[in-house]
């Protein structure tokens, strides 16, 4: 008997499950001794099978297994690319690539046809054609995950890189560090490990500019900057700037000068003073009032005893 195809040799034992109980045997009762009766069962398994039983069991098409090998190897490079970047946290400056690629692989499988005419679309065969829809659930938790860090808003319009104000940030973000790095070294000889003077005083520049910096991306982002998208920062500025604030005020005891001190002061020095000015006024204008009331009841007063005086005279 000619050997049988792969595709057959696998199905092969469903088809022995259905021609051994048409045969009066179990699986349990063909022994070696019963060698004519399974071949008998095999027989009829393949005169089954030529009968489309079960031949309507579909198979990935080459050029649909090329696309889901393809979208697993982008699942895996984007998964070990956010992994490695978590913490610091580098994911948007260092994992777009790999995202941009992963959609557009996501997109192939989705519009994607099989060549032959009897073939079966690979979008309905690979997204859905199970309950667990594999392919589907890591797309959406690869964007989810990316909404979720506010990557969008590191990037330019169209995706493919940093945008300038953000390069921008990473760029005094560095110098901030090299800063404190560079005057702790220095003062490491002569000055005690908890004062850090010299990192306040020669850093307070690099650090205001950052912070300034920093303030202002978050109002550009409020009314949707350079990305187009009004939310957080994204988590690699936030995270940046959120270990810059904590080395400068929690590790190196620093702080920095307020610009609107004298504003203030002049604002709650005229506060304070206006209860003052209130009541003064208040008396000033209650006593004048008292004195234009006093005078008419001294002349009428001296009026009434001149005409007492023309009475009795």
């Amino acid at each position: 008997m000619a050997p049988l195809p792969c595709s057959r040799r696998a199905l092969l034992p469903l088809a022995l499950a259905l021609a051994l109980p048409l045969l009066g045997l179990t699986a349990a009762t063909a022994g070696p001794g019963q060698t004519p009766a399974l071949e008998l069962a095999q027989e009829l398994a393949e005169e089954l099978w030529g009968a489309g039983l079960p031949g309507d069991l579909p198979e990935l098409e080459p050029e649909c297994r090329s696309l889901l090998a393809a979208f697993a190897e982008g699942s895996a490079a984007l998964t070990g690319c956010l992994g490695r970047r978590a913490r610091p946290v580098r994911l948007c400056q260092g994992c777009h690539g790999h995202y941009r690629r992963l959609l557009a692989q996501y997109g192939s499988i989705a519009r994607a046809v099989g060549n032959s005419s009897e073939s079966h679309n690979c979008a309905k065969s690979i997204l859905t054609s199970d309950r667990l829809q594999i392919v589907v659930t890591l797309s959406e938790f690869f964007n989810e995950t990316w909404e979720a860090a506010n990557c969008a808003n590191c990037l330019k319009n169209n995706s493919e890189g940093l945008s300038n104000s953000t390069e921008e940030f990473l760029d005094l973000f560095n110098k901030s560090l090299t800063c404190f790095e560079h005057n702790l070294q220095g003062q490491a000889i002569d000055l005690s490990p908890n004062n850090y003077t010299e990192v306040c005083k020669n850093c307070n520049e690099t650090y205001t500019r950052l912070n300034d910096l920093y303030n202002h991306l978050q109002r550009m982002n409020r009314q949707g900057g350079e990305s187009g998208h009004s939310a957080h920062l994204c988590i690699d500025v936030e995270d940046a700037m959120n270990i810059t604030r904590k080395l400068w005020s929690r590790t190196f005891n620093c702080s920095l000068p307020c610009s609107d001190t004298v504003p203030v002061i002049a604002v709650s020095s005229f506060i304070l003073f206006l209860p003052i000015v209130f009541y003064l006024s208040s008396f000033l204008h209650s006593k004048q009032k008292k004195r234009i009331l006093i005078l008419p009841k001294r002349i009428q007063s001296n009026a009434s005893l001149v005409n007492i005086q023309e009475k009795y005279s």
